[in-house]
């Protein structure tokens, strides 16, 4: 099969004009015409059916799409797998102003020659941000992953980041006045996590702490900015939410929120990175190390963990 061919009909197909598609692939219309024609007699299908607006997929085409794409990655990792230090580190860090973020920055200060590709999968869950390394698409994620959760055998994780969670109110909320508070004062509180997944990782995490320690989250109300959230709790009295310790959100000096550390134990959020066992760049295994070094050297504290950090620990172990 031939691989120009492949690669010209995945991006006729996601562009869906054959014009578009010899301008992003820099050849000619008659050339993107002939290397399609080629491969639906390869195939022996129509892939393609012309419209007044340009081409669509037919059936067969839909059908081929991830097939070819797949192949596309494939040869992708293989021409990674004898050149892999001659292109950047793709790593997601979720979002940029969350505590992965600033480990991967932490990574770049030691190692500013490793040069790096910072991506934010922002929408993808584990299972989205898993299949994105499987397939080639990075590097390397952040997320948690509870024991119970299944991956590919390709897959390998590591405990990278324990992040501690504080208590984020307004001026006038009663918790917000210490220096800082155990767990267990948030019972009979409610905490407001806007928009928080009905499943998943985070969920499972939030309700287990929040079942633990007797407090309420309420996931209720339209979702707009951060920027949004951090003014109705800066102007509430009853209003607070959870932030991890290595968040780094701004606000005007006016909302005078609160960051309240929780201790005794003081609540982790246990984010691992994943990587794809032959995964051949050689800037995976000093971000790796970077991380394991960067862990160790965290103080020892109280801390509770949820029971699926805890079970997945005790499989790392053994």
């Amino acid at each position: 099969m031939d691989l120009d061919a492949v690669r010209t009909f995945v991006t006729a197909a996601e562009v869906g004009q054959f014009q578009e598609a010899a301008a992003e692939l820099a050849i000619t219309q008659q050339a993107v015409s002939k290397r399609v024609a080629a491969l639906e007699k390869h195939l022996n299908v129509r892939l393609f059916a012309r419209t007044p607006r340009g081409v669509e997929l037919t059936a067969d085409g839909r059908t081929f799409l991830p097939h070819a794409r797949a192949v596309l990655d494939a040869v992708h990792r293989a021409d990674a797998s004898v050149r892999p230090g001659n292109r950047p580190l793709r790593v997601d860090v979720v979002a940029r102003r969350i505590v992965s973020a600033d480990a991967l920055h932490d990574f770049h200060r030691t190692h500013p020659t490793i040069e790096l590709d910072v991506v934010t999968l922002m929408d993808a869950d584990l299972d989205a941000a898993v299949a994105a390394v499987d397939a080639g698409t990075i590097d390397a994620t952040f997320h948690a992953v509870p024991a119970h959760h299944p991956l590919p055998p390709t897959i390998r994780t590591a405990r990278a980041v324990d992040e501690p969670h504080q208590l984020l109110t307004g001026p006038r909320h009663p918790l917000g006045a210490g220096p800082a508070i155990t767990p267990a004062r948030l019972a009979g509180h409610r905490i407001w996590v806007p928009g928080l997944p009905a499943h998943g990782e985070v969920a499972d995490y939030y309700a287990e702490f929040a079942g633990t320690f007797g407090f309420t989250i309420d996931r209720g109300g339209p979702v707009f900015a951060k920027e949004s959230v951090l003014e109705e709790i800066s102007a509430s009295a009853g209003l607070s939410t959870l932030i991890g310790a290595g968040s780094r959100y701004l606000w005007p000096d006016s909302y005078d929120l609160r960051r309240v550390p929780i201790h005794n134990p003081t609540p982790i959020y246990p984010i691992s990175i994943i990587w794809r066992a032959d995964n051949p760049h050689p800037g995976l295994p000093a971000l790796r190390d970077h991380l394991r070094s960067r862990r160790a050297s965290e103080p020892d504290r109280g801390t509770w963990l949820p029971a699926w950090a805890k079970a997945a620990d005790r499989q790392t172990a053994t």
